[in-house]
């Protein structure tokens, strides 16, 4: 039985990217699941991997998250985390600490120009966040424009252009329903232009949606695995890409655990990708047998993560864990804002 210190890894803390380098100039580290061969190049290296036929599957949802300063009614001070705008004037939130904002209560929100608003505590949700009522829609609509970006709590440094943040595909209509905490990363890493070259060379580049959670970064604390309970998150699969990847004559290929988990969620047990949409909270770890997903281009996970995991579940933990050492000792770049791993 696999325990989760059996996904633990050293690594160096000044390895762990702060700001983002600018769009395609990251590391590649390619893993050959086959022989375990691997090679590190640049990012647009992931290029010559790529055949006519393969389709690659692209997670379009835009970070809506935003995070604010807050107080309560006595002018204590907090921090609130908005997560999804919901009906016709609500957000749901985190807000930290919980105890100052019980329903009923007020909280005031303070951001850059404009992005300053006080609103009713409606209701606590499923997860301990909370549903936060505002007076009108408009009021509601304009914090998705103040605040600050909602990085992970790894990241110190100030992010100077925060579209960076978001994909080059990202659907950016901000009333589309739904949003993510924070970004798909592996696809950070791509220009229009090399998605244009992918499908000069006979490739399909498929958008599908899995909006991602806040619990993305939380550790496993169990040493069981099995008994971490794993988080829901929102996921669609539209029939424009499910009939792109059934027609395939190559490989399905993931960016990201998001766009994998998305995939997987949507196949059946023959591995046929169906349209689909709804809330899944499909916990992928060794042991798990692959429907659709042929390869994955991802980013490099915390330790004692469910992303690492599902990524030992794919390549096999020894492999893995061989190439983060590797990683390591070739002194890439970690995490959200860090380089990129190619599993083949």
């Amino acid at each position: 039985m696999d325990r989760t210190s059996d996904y633990d890894y050293y690594l160096p803390e000044d390895l762990i990217a702060q700001t983002p380098l600018a769009r395609g100039e990251s590391r590649l580290l390619t893993l050959n699941r086959s022989d375990g061969r691997m090679q590190i190049g640049p990012f647009s290296e992931l290029l010559d991997h790529l055949r006519p036929g393969d389709v690659l599957v692209v997670n379009d949802t835009r970070v809506t998250a935003r995070r604010y300063r807050s107080s309560d009614a006595a002018g204590r001070k907090g921090e609130a985390l908005l997560l999804q705008p919901l009906d016709d004037r609500c957000w749901t939130a985190l807000v930290y600490p919980g105890r100052r904002f019980p329903p009923g209560g007020t909280i005031h929100l303070e951001g850059t120009g404009e992005a300053n608003a006080s609103a009713r505590v409606a209701a606590v949700t499923p997860d301990g966040g909370r549903v936060l009522e505002f007076e009108t829609t408009d009021e509601r609509d304009r914090l998705a424009f103040g605040g600050a970006a909602p990085l992970p709590p790894y990241i110190h440094e100030r992010l100077e252009d925060e579209d960076r943040y978001q994909t080059v595909y990202h659907r950016s209509d901000p009333a589309m329903p739904g949003g993510s905490a924070a970004a798909p990363t592996a696809g950070l890493h791509f220009t229009e232009e090399m998605l244009e070259r992918a499908r000069n060379l006979g490739c399909t580049v498929a958008p599908i949606t899995l909006h991602v959670g806040v619990d993305t970064f939380r550790p496993v604390r169990t040493e069981d695995p099995g008994e971490h309970p794993m988080h829901g998150e929102w996921y669609s699969v539209d029939a424009v890409a499910a009939d792109a990847i059934q027609r395939r004559s190559g490989r399905v290929i993931a960016v990201g655990t998001t766009a994998v988990r998305a995939l997987e969620s949507a196949a059946d047990e023959s591995g046929r990708i169906v349209a689909a949409a709804g809330r899944t909270h499909l916990y992928i770890r060794p042991g798990y047998r692959f429907r659709v997903v042929d390869a994955i281009l991802t980013n490099f996970h915390l330790p004692r993560s469910t992303l690492l995991m599902m990524i030992c579940a794919f390549a096999g933990r020894e492999p893995v864990m061989e190439a983060y050492a590797a990683a390591v000792s070739e002194r890439l770049r970690f995490y959200s804002f860090g380089d990129a791993m190619l599993i083949l």
